[in-house]
């Protein structure tokens, strides 16, 4: 079941002669319960594709529905709702409140969305549960590590159970031990609570966890790969072997 397609995306920066489009007649479509990544270069768009499907920005031309509602025809008001109650977020910075304890922040969502009291405290201790944080939650961000950070992040994107989750280099900020967790949990939740997931990422080993990669250049889809059968760490190799041909190493590619 296709859960968001966009069609004809285009996103031009600047007026007159001086223009810079960073988005080029791209279509994609992402169905439900799938687990997507988005690589390529710096400058390649990604992050403007990124920001584009979670309408964090308005495209200069094209389409973009989610679960059938077209994301164009909303007003601000309608926008904010539907975020708040369909869209989960996880960004590399965590994007937390440090004078809000992590039970606090997880459950922010649906405090704003005037949730009761009973059913907040059931869904915390659920998401708290599935994700590690229970002995965390009357502790504040700046009490905590960075791999518990994000993953208070991913408690609080995914409290309200929204239809799709877009991360941005949700591993830019973390040890590879913290990643790895991560990694896993995002995989978890995939695999057991039919998540779908958006992911940006530059790093070849947190994109060998997702279903497809579609690599961008020049604001254009250069190709896309399905990890099918293939094992995870074949999956990797072959993920290096199209950065490669995209014209250069895997840490370069930001």
């Amino acid at each position: 079941m296709m859960l968001l397609n966009a069609k004809g995306l285009q996103k031009v920066y600047g007026r007159k002669g001086q223009t810079y489009t960073a988005i080029r007649s791209l279509d994609l479509s992402i169905d439900k319960g799938e687990f997507v990544g988005v690589m390529g270069p710096s400058g390649s768009g990604k992050t403007t594709l990124l920001n584009i499907m979670s309408t964090i920005d308005q495209p200069s031309d094209g389409t973009v529905e989610i679960n059938g509602r077209n994301m164009n025809t909303m007003n601000e008001k309608e926008l904010a709702i539907f975020r708040r109650e369909h869209l989960g977020f996880i960004f590399q910075d965590y994007n937390l409140l440090d004078t809000l304890t992590v039970e606090e922040n997880i459950v922010l969502p649906l405090a704003l969305a005037k949730v009761n009291a009973n059913e907040i405290e059931r869904r915390v201790h659920e998401t708290a549960d599935f994700l590690g944080l229970k002995e965390l939650l009357n502790k504040y961000p700046y009490e905590v590590s960075g791999g518990q950070k994000q993953r208070t992040a991913v408690a609080r994107a995914t409290i309200f159970k929204p239809d799709i989750i877009f991360a941005d280099e949700p591993t830019g900020a973390l040890d590879s031990k913290s990643a790895t967790t991560l990694l896993r949990m995002l995989t978890r939740l995939n695999e057991e609570e039919m998540a779908t997931l958006l992911m940006v990422t530059h790093d070849a080993f947190s994109a060998s966890y997702c279903h497809r990669i579609l690599f961008i250049k020049d604001g254009e889809i250069f190709t896309q790969l399905d990890r099918g059968r293939f094992s995870r760490k074949e999956f990797f190799q072959k993920i290096l072997d199209v950065l490669s041909v995209l014209g250069g190493e895997a840490s370069d590619l930001i």
